[in-house]
C-alpha cells in the first residue's frame, strides 16, 4: 500500500490543475457567464445562465480545456424558442462559434484557449421531468457539487486519469466507456479512488450501486448505478461489458503492481502495410475487409450501425461455413463527437460530421475462405415418419447432377448439395452479403462495396493503420 501511495503522490502532481490553471479557468468562466446574461437580458423571456460539467466541480484533468455553460429557460417554452433564442445567446457569447446538435442545436467554440460549449436546456423542478436529456445535467452538477469535498474530487481526477490511461473513459458510442459523472458517482459512493479499485477488482457483474435507494426500475446491464437525479435511469447504461472487464483488469494489475504507467494513455503509431503483412504471415489466417462509403451521420449515429453491420455480416460469414476468428469494424478517421456536460451520458452532443470519417470497413479475421463444391444438408430421422417422407420427397426426383441422395447415414436421412458460395469472395460479392442485417444509413452504401481477401488488405494500412494495429496488437 505504501508503494501504491507514492505511485499515486506522484500521479497526482502531474493529473491536478495547479492554482494557476484553476484562476485561469475560473476568470475565463466568470467572463463567458457575464456575456451570457447580457446576452439573456436582450431577450423577450426569462432565463439564468450556469456553469456545469467537471470544470464547475473541479474534478477536471489538468489540461483539459472545456467550459460548459447551460442557458435554462422557463420549462414552459416551447422547443422551437428554446433553439432560437439559446442558439442567439450562444452566438453573442462566441461570435465565432458553429452550430452542433444534441437533441437540439447549440453553440460551441473556443476563447481563451478554451473549448466552449453554450447548451439551451429547460429549467425543469425535477430531473424526472425532464423535456431533454440535457436538462438534467444542472442536476448532477448540484447533486454532486453538494457532496464531493477537495479530497474526493482530487481522487475523482485520478480515476478518470486512470480510466483514461487504460483506454475506458468515455460515453460516446464510440467508446461505450466510463463518462465524467459515472465515475464521480462510483469514486463518491465507494469512498475515493482506491476503494472504488480495490471494490472493483471483486466484482461478479451485474453489479448495482443505487446511492439515493431510489431505483423504480429494474436494469439488464453489466453495471447499474442509478442516477440519485433519475431513479428511472442507469448512467452506465452505454458502458460495454468489455471496458467494465478492462477496468476490473487494470484495478487488479494496479494493486498488484503499482505504477505511473496506468494513468498515461497509449498513443499507438499506425501500423505500416509491411507490418500488416508480418502479421499476416505469422498468423496464418485469411483476412477480409468489406469498405465503403461511410454514412454522413455523427459518431453516435455511425458506431451502432457499423456494429451492427458486422454483426450481420460475421453471422453470415459463419453461416457459410468461414469460420471466424475475430471480427471489428473501423473507419479511416476518429470522428468529432463531443459531450454537452461531458460528464453526462445519455448528454451527446455530436458534430456535424463534417470532420467525420470518410471511409469505413467491415474488418474479419477467417480460419477457413474455401470450402468444398458440396455441403451436407441433414434431414429428419427415418422414424420421424411425416417429416422423413416430405424431406425424402423433395429431393428423390431432384435431377441436379451435383446433389447426391437422399440417402440414409445412421437414422436419418441426409442429401449432399451444391454449395451456395464456394469461396469467401463468392459470398461478399453477392446479393447475400446485403441481405444480412446492416444498419439503416449503412445499407445504401454497402451497394458500392469493395472486397479484399489475404494480403491485399494490407493497402489498408496508409487509411486504418491505427485501428489495425489495435487490432493485430490488443491491449487487455
Amino acid at each position: 500500500m505504501d508503494e501504491l501511495e507514492a505511485v499515486l503522490s506522484r500521479v497526482r502532481e502531474r493529473v491536478l490543475p495547479e492554482p494557476e490553471e484553476r484562476e485561469r479557468l475560473r476568470e475565463t468562466a466568470a467572463e463567458l457567464t457575464e456575456r451570457a446574461r447580457e446576452a439573456i437580458a436582450d431577450l423577450p423571456v426569462e432565463a439564468d445562465v450556469v456553469q456545469v460539467g467537471s470544470t464547475a466541480r473541479g474534478t477536471w484533468v489538468a489540461g483539459d480545456r472545456d467550459i460548459d455553460l447551460f442557458v435554462r429557460f422557463d420549462a414552459d417554452l416551447d422547443r422551437a424558442e428554446l433553439e432560437e433564442y439559446g442558439l442567439e445567446v450562444g452566438h453573442a457569447v462566441l461570435p465565432d462559434g458553429h452550430e452542433e446538435y444534441a437533441e437540439h442545436p447549440y453553440v460551441k467554440g473556443s476563447h481563451e484557449g478554451f473549448d466552449v460549449d453554450l447548451v439551451p436546456c429547460h429549467d425543469v423542478e425535477r430531473a424526472a421531468e425532464l423535456v431533454s436529456a440535457v436538462d438534467r445535467t444542472p442536476f448532477h452538477d448540484a447533486y454532486l457539487s453538494a457532496r464531493l469535498d477537495d479530497d474526493l474530487a482530487a481522487d475523482v481526477v485520478l480515476a478518470k486519469a486512470f480510466l483514461k490511461g487504460i483506454g475506458a473513459y468515455g460515453s460516446d458510442l464510440r467508446t461505450e466507456g466510463f463518462s465524467g459523472y459515472l465515475t464521480e458517482l462510483l469514486v463518491l459512493e465507494l469512498g475515493g479512488f482506491v476503494p472504488l479499485v480495490e471494490s472493483a477488482r471483486s466484482w461478479h457483474p451485474p453489479v448495482e450501486f443505487d446511492p439515493e435507494g431510489h431505483a423504480e426500475r429494474t436494469f439488464d446491464d453489466p453495471l447499474v448505478v442509478v442516477d440519485p437525479t433519475d431513479p428511472t435511469r442507469n448512467v452506465a447504461a452505454v458502458l460495454s461489458a468489455t471496458n467494465l472487464a478492462r477496468f476490473q483488469h487494470y484495478a487488479r494489475e494496479l494493486l498488484a503492481a503499482p505504477g505511473e504507467g496506468f494513468f498515461e494513455p497509449e498513443k499507438p503509431e499506425p501500423l505500416s502495410s509491411a507490418e500488416v503483412r508480418d502479421h499476416l504471415d505469422r498468423r496464418e489466417t485469411t483476412p477480409v475487409a468489406v469498405l465503403f462509403d461511410a454514412p454522413d451521420v455523427v459518431d453516435d449515429q455511425l458506431w451502432p450501425q457499423l456494429r451492427r453491420s458486422l454483426d450481420g455480416i460475421v453471422g453470415g460469414l459463419n453461416e457459410h461455413g468461414f469460420d471466424v476468428l475475430r471480427a471489428t469494424a473501423m473507419t479511416d478517421a476518429a470522428g468529432a463527437t463531443g459531450t454537452a456536460g461531458a460528464d453526462d451520458p445519455g448528454e451527446t452532443t455530436e458534430s456535424d460530421g463534417s470532420d467525420g470519417p470518410t471511409r469505413a470497413a467491415l474488418y474479419a479475421e477467417l480460419e477457413v475462405t474455401e470450402r468444398p463444391a458440396v455441403e451436407r444438408h441433414d434431414g429428419p430421422p427415418v422414424a420421424v415418419r411425416k417429416h422423413a417422407a416430405s424431406f425424402y420427397e423433395s429431393y428423390v426426383d431432384d435431377v441436379d447432377p451435383d446433389t447426391y441422395g437422399p440417402f440414409i447415414d445412421g437414422d436419418r436421412y441426409v442429401v449432399e448439395r451444391e454449395r451456395e458460395f464456394a469461396t469467401v469472395r463468392e459470398y461478399l460479392e453477392s446479393d447475400a452479403a446485403s441481405d444480412v442485417a446492416l444498419g439503416a444509413q449503412v445499407e445504401p452504401a454497402f451497394d458500392d462495396r469493395d472486397v479484399l481477401v489475404g494480403g491485399a488488405v494490407a493497402t489498408l494500412a496508409p487509411a486504418f493503420g491505427r485501428p489495425l494495429r489495435e487490432f493485430y496488437e490488443p491491449r487487455p
